[in-house]
């Protein structure tokens, strides 16, 4: 998302698009009622933490290891190889994205280069901060044209200044919009696609739309299927308004589905199955 000639407010101008505003409010009702229901009264941790378990699960899917639910649950080894390392990586990055909301407010770009170190778990030169020019990115699932590093370094400050300026943009907007961002630029040379899920996480609890963090939107991602995420993301890319419509509504009905896992969780919890 360029910035350049942008209104003081640029994310609140993509709220005011067609559809978002009807996103925004299906969003919401969904979230309250996930947030509404008896057994967040009493059990909620046991919500959040089923929810940060399949929220990595659904976001390690999307990076290319799709492993079942309860095979995530049961492994206790994520080094054994390349999509055990992704499965690893996702799990280590949702734990994380909790502790980082008051710096992600006053330094996104501090949290980044974490979410980086934490999802690669190496201390390599390229870890920890962007891609400097001749660096690979090794990004396989997501074949979309790659920014050198000058336009890199350029848009990660530009959407760091909006984050910390602040917008009255409703959090769906913003979300979607650090989320796009980062997948189209992939800053960093590995695991931008977990980063930028974490990040969206991050935005969604901080903003105080699902402060619980029970309404995993990495679930609603990869329900609706890499295909379906892979080409809302070109109309992000496009920076046609209708894309970057169509790119918000496809994360604001990854929340939806992320709201409505929770919701079974919860029916669960109550019937004592879970």
């Amino acid at each position: 998302m360029s910035t350049t000639g942008a209104t003081a407010d640029p994310l609140a101008t993509l709220g005011s698009l067609p559809g978002v505003a009807d996103s925004v409010e299906t969003v919401r009702k969904a979230v309250d009622r996930v947030y509404g229901h008896r057994i967040m009264r009493r059990r909620s941790n046991a919500v959040t933490s089923e929810a940060a378990l399949r929220g990595a699960r659904g976001s390690a899917a999307l990076s290319g290891a799709d492993w079942a639910l309860e095979e995530v649950r049961r492994r206790t080894d994520f080094s054994a190889d390349a999509e055990a390392l992704v499965v690893g990586g996702a799990l280590r990055l949702t734990a994380e994205a909790g502790q980082l909301l008051s710096i992600w407010r006053q330094s996104p770009l501090r949290v980044l280069a974490r979410l980086h170190l934490v999802a690669a778990a190496s201390e390599g030169p390229e870890t920890g901060r962007p891609r400097q020019a001749g660096e690979a990115v090794d990004e396989p699932l997501v074949e979309l044209p790659l920014p050198d590093a000058p336009e890199v370094s350029g848009r990660l400050e530009g959407l760091a200044d909006l984050i910390i300026a602040g917008s009255a943009a409703p959090a769906l907007v913003t979300a979607a919009v650090v989320h796009g961002e980062l997948l189209a630029l992939r800053p960093f040379t590995s695991h931008n696609g977990l980063i930028a899920r974490a990040a969206e996480r991050i935005v969604l609890i901080g903003s105080g739309l699902d402060p619980k963090a029970v309404c995993p939107a990495e679930v609603g991602h990869a329900e609706l299927g890499r295909a379906s995420y892979l080409a809302a993301l070109e109309g992000y890319v496009s920076g046609t308004p209708e894309g970057m419509a169509a790119w918000i509504a496809h994360c604001g009905r990854a929340v939806e589905l992320g709201a409505r896992e929770s919701t079974a969780v919860c029916e669960a919890l109550q019937r004592g199955a879970a």
